[in-house]
């Protein structure tokens, strides 16, 4: 089958390589999906980088875990009945060697889920970090129906689709951009107040919108960066589900004033959620999905032959939405 893999780590033009790899088998409780498109991460480029230090000892590693394609063949203990599903793919690349990018992948069937015939394969890219990710973020410590959320990175590709879960769930929705088109993705996706984090001011404007009422959550792309201020505007007794700190990658925390504060801190990984949570989340994407609620931003596509640019992007920081690898041609 055609595939990309890095058997080192490195750069992206240095290390990922195409060409002719060993299709899968599908085991015990798996399927074969025919890949269609892959959907590339930050954190799909951080292990290409080597943030799992031993992720090659078991070989080379074919990158992604998002995708989605259509099932071709199953293993034992999977009914017949799913061949020929269109599915959508989450933790492909998962304590295991092989994802996305390749023509031919082989999952769990969990992690398989159908994909409604009006979603598109791209959209079926978009659908496991960034949007699982999002749902953990908005709804792991209850209902937010009536709670005001702060949201920081609102047109970032967790927080777009952040924003909209909670606005969905019946939550106020406060969230940062620093830029017309930025602050265009947080409007589109339906941002009740939006400020500019750069602003000496942004602690003063968040509280003159909400009247002076602390904000009950905090879903934050940016922990350690943001957490000074954060702190001005949270109450107590509030939740900071946090999913990334990479400008300050180990912030010092400042403990006593947290402790008096009653605070919660919620790190968020979507690999290593739980099973129920997983399954909470694959329901609502579905059910979204289903009744059109959920919007999709796609950035660029990429050919497979071209996934070193792809991933370059990513490094880069570039654009808001999904980068997507088609597999086929």
């Amino acid at each position: 089958m055609k595939a990309a893999w890095f058997e080192e780590f490195g750069a992206p033009e240095e290390v990922l390589q195409t060409g002719d790899f060993a299709a899968p088998e599908p085991g015990h409780g798996e399927v074969l999906i025919r890949m269609k498109t892959s959907g590339v991460n930050p954190s799909d480029t951080k292990k290409r980088q080597g943030s799992f230090q031993h992720l090659l000892d078991g070989g080379p590693v074919i990158p992604n875990s998002d995708g989605a394609g259509v099932i071709e063949a199953v293993g034992p203990g999977v009914s017949h009945a799913r061949i020929g599903e269109r599915v959508w793919v989450y933790q492909a690349q998962f304590q295991r060697q092989h994802g996305t990018a390749a023509e031919y992948c082989a999952v769990e069937s969990r992690r398989a889920v159908k994909l409604p015939d009006e979603v598109s394969f791209e959209t079926g890219a978009c659908l496991g970090i960034p949007v699982m990710t999002a749902h953990r973020s908005v709804f792991a410590d209850g209902p937010v129906e009536g709670e005001v959320l702060f949201i920081t990175g609102g047109a970032g590709r967790v927080g777009y689709y952040a924003i909209q879960w909670a606005k969905l769930a019946g939550a106020v929705v406060i969230t940062t951009a620093s830029n017309d088109e930025s602050r265009h993705y947080c409007r589109e996706a339906g941002a009740d107040f939006i400020v500019n984090h750069k602003s000496s001011d942004m602690v003063d404007q968040i509280l003159d919108f909400t009247g002076g009422r602390k904000v009950d959550r905090v879903i934050d792309v940016e922990f350690g960066a943001n957490l000074e201020s954060v702190l001005e505007i949270i109450r107590v007794g509030g939740v900071i589900a946090t999913y990334s700190s990479t400008v300050v990658p180990e912030p010092v925390l400042p403990f006593r004033r947290m402790m008096f504060m009653d605070l919660t801190i919620r790190m968020i990984i979507v690999y290593d959620m739980p099973e129920e949570a997983k399954r909470e989340a694959v329901e609502d994407i579905d059910e979204a999905l289903r009744s059109d609620l959920l919007l999709h931003r796609i950035d660029k596509i990429y050919p497979l032959e071209e996934i070193a640019e792809a991933n370059a992007d990513i490094d880069r920081g570039e654009g808001y939405g999904c980068v997507i690898v088609n597999i086929e041609d």
